[in-house]
């Protein structure tokens, strides 16, 4: 991501990543809206987030590769076997343009999170 001011929202801080990366991402992004269609886009911590009943998933565009924050280390430590193929660290799992997360791998990561917050959001609404 080119430094400047921060993005307002999701397109503009896209806007702002060179090409290949961009696609990348979009890509990437349309995964996520078609998955968890009821999350709302926002930008928290300057990168993208969606957001249903707490975050689900971040993404961003560094200078030498792309990373899709999972909040939480427990699911991508579940996933290890199918995230083999990319660089993972605690919650983040790292990629690049020309190898990118693939969509099926993407929808089963943010449906296992909408039900993680579903689940956490029910137990908030019984302790009320």
């Amino acid at each position: 991501m080119k430094r400047g001011a921060p993005a307002k929202d999701v397109d503009s801080y896209l806007a702002a990543l060179p090409e290949a990366q961009r696609a990348a991402l979009e890509k990437l992004r349309k995964t996520i809206r078609a998955a968890a269609p009821k999350a709302e886009e926002a930008i928290s911590y300057q990168i993208p987030v969606f957001k249903y009943h707490g975050p689900l998933v971040f993404f961003a565009g560094f200078r030498d590769h792309c990373s899709l924050f999972v909040p939480g280390k427990a699911l991508v430590k579940s996933l290890q076997a199918e995230l083999k193929p990319f660089k993972t660290s605690g919650a983040t799992i790292r990629f690049s343009p020309e190898h990118p997360l693939p969509a099926a791998l993407v929808r089963k990561i943010v449906k296992a999170r909408v039900s993680e917050n579903e689940r956490r959001q029910k137990g908030r609404n019984k302790s009320t």
